[in-house]
């Protein structure tokens, strides 16, 4: 999947909001060395290395084109391109900080239990995972990719829902965890411009199923999921959007 970063950074503060609330429930003091994976265009990772600024923190990402201006951040910082779905670090990390990357990948209960298992003792493994698939933001890309002449090509990728409730990674983390704090928390974001919850997606969710298709039936699929969309979340009088989207977090410490 090729990201397009100016797409995904039209909801900024929208998307920062979950990752800082995530870094606030974490109290590690003094880490030596921080990892975030999923970084992408690296402006947590930045934020991670001005809270422990004597920290080694090092920002991880599959996609090149998300890292392409990382490296203008600050300077304490390392990057690495990497499947963070088979990354291994390279010493026991005193934090693993993911913020919406985890969820698109499969095998949640190996996943988990290697990140987990792969922190230092006494460290902490923090996760902010999307759950908002069962909403009609996402539904609908199902809906419309299985309406059109472009079926046949999208429906074989199209997804179930890749994040399970609280209790299964409770499950799987409870057993090698010291403690565990787990919590959802539902956003509901007021958008501004035309087809906001769109515009959202297509940053994201929506994103490899455009990627697969050629004109005109990229526009012909765009439009239909956009009409259902428009529909299910109307603008308000004063022209904003109200798009409810629901999170998941982990914060979870190894004694």
């Amino acid at each position: 999947m090729l990201w397009n970063p100016a797409q995904y950074l039209k909801f900024a503060d929208h998307r920062l909001r979950p990752a800082l609330d995530l870094l606030n429930r974490i109290d590690l003091e003094s880490p030596s060395v921080v990892y975030d994976l999923g970084a992408g265009t690296g402006n947590i990772t930045e934020i991670l290395a001005n809270r422990w600024p004597d920290a080694r923190v090092i920002g991880v990402d599959s996609s090149e084109e998300m890292l392409h201006d990382a490296p203008k951040r600050a300077a304490n910082l390392e990057w690495e391109v990497a499947d963070i779905g088979t990354w291994q670090p390279s010493e026991p990390p005193d934090l693993i900080f993911t913020n919406a990357a985890l969820h698109w990948l499969t095998g949640h209960e190996e996943l988990f239990a290697k990140l987990m298992n792969s922190v230092a003792p006494g460290g902490t493994f923090a996760v902010q995972l999307p759950r908002n698939f069962g909403a009609i933001s996402h539904t609908s890309i199902t809906e419309a990719a299985m309406s059109g002449p472009w079926r046949a090509t999208l429906e074989p990728l199209l997804r179930p829902a890749p994040v399970q409730p609280p209790d299964f990674y409770i499950d799987v983390l409870s057993p090698i965890a010291d403690s565990l704090d787990v919590w959802e928390t539902e956003y509901s974001q007021i958008l501004t411009g035309d087809h906001p919850v769109k515009e959202w997606t297509k940053g994201t969710w929506l994103r490899p199923l455009l990627d697969a298709l050629e004109e005109p039936e990229r526009s012909g699929f765009e439009s239909a999921y956009t009409d259902l969309v428009d529909r299910a979340y109307p603008k308000q009088p004063n022209g904003t959007t109200i798009f409810p989207f629901r999170r998941m977090f982990i914060v979870a410490k190894r004694g």
